[in-house]
């Protein structure tokens, strides 16, 4: 998932101000060109994240939402929650990069719990997918049994609606349509029909060429 990874970072525009969600969009820390001053922000309270260089030790007192250790970039500020809240309600978040049980057709997002098994705890997500500006999603793109998480509808609970705008998966980059899923770009070797196959939606090819995912 390295490469999908640094294809998320490489779509970041500069500047903006992004959370990477608990999972494989912390990933995306790693292939972030520090010259394109990407902010990254972290719900405990840090704006001014970044990953840990090779060989650098960590310090626990500097973790991030999954209580991984990060580091900080110069001028990072270490806010409590309170005003990390704030920023994200208040709609200062450019882009938020979260993981997903399941995302629907229609940008619905499910994140936090399976359907059937006991509750787990949503921390910050709802607060998240719904005051960031854009919601991208990183994840496989089938779960451990090999059922679809591009869905027709979410059988998880739902974590927001009509959130997400993009969606990256080992096989193929899809956008959310007022049509259904769009996709983007295949993975090597991925043919429309096989993501079709995997896809619990229709997906629709963009009319365009199809490059590495």
């Amino acid at each position: 998932m390295d490469e999908v990874a640094a294809r998320v970072a490489a779509d970041l525009p500069p500047g903006v101000c992004v959370n990477l969600g608990i999972g494989l969009p912390t990933r995306v820390a790693s292939h972030l060109d520090p010259q394109r001053n990407i902010l990254l922000h972290s719900e405990n309270g840090i704006v001014g994240m970044r990953g840990l260089a090779a060989g650098e030790g960590p310090d626990w007192d500097i973790i991030d939402a999954g209580k991984q250790p990060v580091g900080l970039v110069a001028g990072a500020a270490i806010l409590d929650h309170e005003d990390s809240f704030t920023l994200i309600r208040g709609g200062r978040l450019d882009v938020a990069v979260l993981g997903a049980y399941e995302v629907s057709r229609t940008g619905d997002l499910a994140s936090w719990a399976l359907a059937g098994e006991p509750l787990g705890s949503v921390g910050g997500a709802m607060d998240i997918a719904v005051g960031a500006r854009r919601v991208m999603v990183m994840m496989r793109h089938t779960d451990r049994h090999g059922r679809p998480k591009l869905v027709q509808r979410c059988r998880h609970p739902v974590t927001a609606r009509g959130r997400v705008r993009r969606i990256y998966t080992d096989l193929a980059i899809a956008d959310v349509t007022p049509t259904g899923f769009v996709v983007r770009e295949l993975a090597p070797l991925v043919t429309l029909e096989h993501l079709q196959g995997v896809t619990g939606a229709e997906v629709q090819a963009d009319g365009g060429g199809h490059g590495a995912a």
